[in-house]
């Protein structure tokens, strides 16, 4: 008989990586807002203007969806922080760069596979009306 609120080949097995296999999962920031200088223009170095991050990662969920306890999982409040003070904290002309080391960033402070970053500039000063414009790159962990 099946204890209730588990099922036949259940959640033990699948869900906390018992068996032996991993469970990946993604967690995804949107719309991180960040007021800081950075830019081309002496404008932007000046002014400064509003920049958005978006962020997904990914890493293997086992643990945490075994424990059920946040420092098995990665803490997106504080992963959030983190980012918003470096987007703050640094100056860099191009949001390439800001992009590669947000994505470097997220790598070093968590177990994440891979990430995605998105940084979108919706104040950007160009010679024609747009509603934003935005980098987005993916970085994989090596070995």
């Amino acid at each position: 008989m099946i204890p209730p609120g588990r099922r036949e080949g259940g959640p033990e097995e699948g869900a906390s990586g018992e068996d032996g296999m991993g469970i990946s999962g993604r967690i995804s920031i949107t719309g991180l807002r960040a007021f800081a200088y950075h830019g081309c223009t002496p404008q932007e170095k000046e002014r400064g203007q509003n920049f958005l991050v978006d962020l997904e990662l990914e890493y293997d969920i086992s643990a945490a969806a075994r424990e059920d306890r946040l420092e098995k999982a990665v803490d997106y409040d504080r992963l959030a922080a983190s980012v918003r003070e470096l987007v703050i904290r640094e100056r860099y002309d191009l949001i390439e760069t800001l992009a590669e080391r947000i994505a470097r960033h997220v790598l070093d402070a968590t177990p994440a596979s891979w990430v995605r970053v998105k940084v979108r500039k919706p104040e950007a000063p160009l010679s024609c009306e747009v509603a934003e414009v935005a980098v987005e790159l993916t970085l994989r962990r090596h070995g």
